[in-house]
């Protein structure tokens, strides 16, 4: 298991439960070193002071705040640490909520919290419990870094997680991002909803990191001397999209064929009304059928 990155308690009411968190993803991404591209020597950053133009040691090194282009404002560890927040030392949970009125673009990222000790083992429990009968989650406010946070304990397994959540100030507006004035009939609509559900579910732990490997892959062919193995362009992608119900047909019948469904191109589907909307279109489709028969009818008479 990774180190703790913090230790405290989670408290609600007169409940604390002392608990140690500890990081609950990990980043496998491939990390490049900045090098001179003509000798390949290593690129590094130095820390040097402006003013006295020399690399300063870490132990030298504090913080300000940038009041103006002019002018720092220091703020030291200890006047961070003495500020009084009850959130210093402890998760404080506010309040208990329905999880599914927590929106996921909220989701920041996850911690896994464990007790510590025996004496946490029965309230640790306890609160596990609580929110797994009542599908609720609970909203705390935190402070870690030199900054006070919010977040959400919901249960995954058998643990506790904490999920560092977002402010609402921090949330950028989407307004004025979704395009306006589009028209698009019961039918293509109807149509999508059936691509969706033929390309259906599936268990998203069987995805891997194609890119990686592929990195990896040529990282290890070029330590060993050898030629990086050659990869299969993908393909081009295609023109802009004129018939949308052309090809949303097209990506059913495909879906179809990955899932082993055989059908020439003379394959008649039959569309199984799943609305009201789709028996009100089929009945229009049979008045325009009956509608030459009358024109025809005037010709007649005509003559």
């Amino acid at each position: 298991m990774p180190r703790p990155v913090w230790s405290g308690a989670v408290s609600f009411g007169l409940v604390t439960i002392p608990i140690k968190v500890l990081p609950a993803t990990e980043d496998h991404s491939i990390s490049f070193r900045q090098i001179h591209t003509t000798d390949g020597g290593r690129i590094r950053y130095r820390k040097v002071c402006e003013i006295e133009d020399r690399v300063l040691d870490q132990d030298e090194i504090g913080r300000a705040y940038e009041e103006s282009r002019d002018q720092l404002v220091p703020i030291t560890d200890e006047e961070l640490d003495d500020l009084p927040l009850p959130t210093a030392k402890a998760i404080d949970v506010q309040a208990f909520v329905d999880a599914e009125r927590l929106d996921p673009i909220r989701f920041g990222r996850p911690y896994y919290l464990q007790g510590d000790g025996a004496v946490a083992a029965k309230p640790y429990t306890l609160l596990r419990q609580a929110l797994q009968r009542s599908d609720k989650v609970a909203i705390a406010k935190f402070a870690w870094h030199n900054r006070e946070r919010l977040g959400a304990l919901r249960v995954v397994g058998d643990a506790i997680v904490l999920q560092a959540l977002h402010w609402e100030d921090e949330i950028r507006s989407s307004e004025g991002l979704a395009p306006k004035g589009v028209e698009l009939s019961d039918a293509e609509v109807d149509e999508a909803m059936e691509l969706m559900e033929i390309i259906g579910g599936t268990d998203i732990s069987q995805y891997r990191d194609q890119y990686r490997e592929a990195v990896e892959a040529v990282i290890s062919a070029k330590a060993e001397g050898r030629e990086p193995p050659e990869t299969e362009a993908p393909a081009e992608p295609k023109g802009r999209v004129v018939d949308l119900m052309s090809a949303l047909q097209d990506s059913v019948r495909a879906a179809k064929e990955n899932r082993g469904e055989t059908g020439g191109e003379g394959e008649v589907r039959e569309m199984q009304p799943k609305k009201k909307t789709e028996a009100k279109r089929q009945a229009g489709k049979k008045t325009a059928k009956k509608a030459p028969a009358k024109k025809t009818a005037r010709k007649r008479s005509a003559s």
